[in-house]
């Protein structure tokens, strides 16, 4: 269970914030902003993407995930920013969004090699659409702040989708305290978005349990356990025929108690869904595991 950390600023007043990763990381909430859009350029209504993020050592590996994402970087149209919901930016009892304009790069992790923890992601954030982004999400109030930064869920996977780092982010955090039908519909206020040329993204992993992965197994097609297979079989069949309803529900799924032992990862997924029109088909980009257990299947609707 990820450590618990509260704080009280200005702009948070009493409400306290939790910053978790599945590695047992802790440190306090945050995000990023700013950089305008060409004045008079129209925006183009942008995707919704979901990333099996998986290990923080993705992000200096050469392998087939990582090539397919900076594959899919290329194939991606480009937009005039991305909004991150990370499994590694946790809120208790609030939901914020970054406003920095230059957001700092996170090491959220311990126990890895020093030229991970050299690797920077400085992308400009961008305030405005931030904000817009506090504004669009009706199920709850949202806070701007200017706390924390790009934690490993989204630097980790944009630094190989958009290398150059030029492109615009902000995180939005995860309210812990809340359930996964709420995060849903917090994705689908967040689609008002896409609109304005922001490609709203999930970073997670449909099934992800720490404990239960079996180190040193090669990556492949297919999972170690049969537990891990079953859901991720489960959630990809739901995807198939959009059932929204299974997917939010998703305790009811074959291997769940084991797959998602706890929903941290998990949660990213259903903001993705929440942002994809019901219409809109899920496009496999990538599946396949790693660590024997950690699904990382990546979808693109839109």
């Amino acid at each position: 269970m990820p450590m618990t950390t509260t704080l009280a600023t200005s702009d948070l007043g009493r409400r306290g914030f939790l910053m978790g990763t599945a590695l047992g990381a802790t440190a306090v909430l945050a995000s990023l902003a700013c950089s305008v859009q060409a004045a008079g350029s129209p925006a183009r209504r942008m995707p919704v993407i979901f990333i099996g993020h998986g290990s923080p050592m993705n992000a200096i590996a050469d392998n087939p995930f990582t090539r397919r994402l900076a594959a899919w970087g290329r194939e991606l149209p480009r937009p005039s920013a991305i909004l991150s919901v990370s499994a590694h930016w946790l809120s208790r009892g609030a939901t914020g969004v970054g406003v920095q304009e230059r957001p700092k790069t996170i090491h959220d992790f311990g126990g890895f090699p020093q030229a991970l923890f050299d690797v920077e992601y400085p992308a400009p954030g961008h305030p405005a659409l931030a904000r817009e982004a506090v504004d669009a999400v009706k199920q709850t109030p949202v806070i701007a702040t200017d706390q924390w930064g790009l934690d490993h869920g989204t630097w980790t996977v944009l630094k190989h989708l958009y290398p150059k780092a030029d492109i615009p982010v902000f995180q939005l955090s995860i309210d812990y305290d809340k359930s996964a039908a709420f995060h849903y519909a917090v994705g689908r206020d967040l689609a008002a978005l896409r609109d304005k040329g922001v490609l709203v993204m999930g970073s997670g992993n449909v099934v992800h349990n720490l404990r239960a992965t079996d180190r040193g197994t090669p990556d492949g097609p297919s999972a170690s356990r049969p537990w891990a297979q079953s859901f991720d079989d489960a959630v990809k069949s739901a995807l198939a025929g959009r059932d929204d309803r299974a997917l939010v529900d998703y305790a009811k799924l074959e291997g769940a108690a084991t797959a998602v032992a706890m929903p941290d990862h998990y949660y990213p997924f259903l903001y993705a869904l929440g942002a994809a029109g019901s219409g809109e088909r899920a496009k496999t980009v990538y599946e396949g595991f790693q660590s024997g257990t950690l699904s990382m299947r990546c979808l693109q609707f839109g």
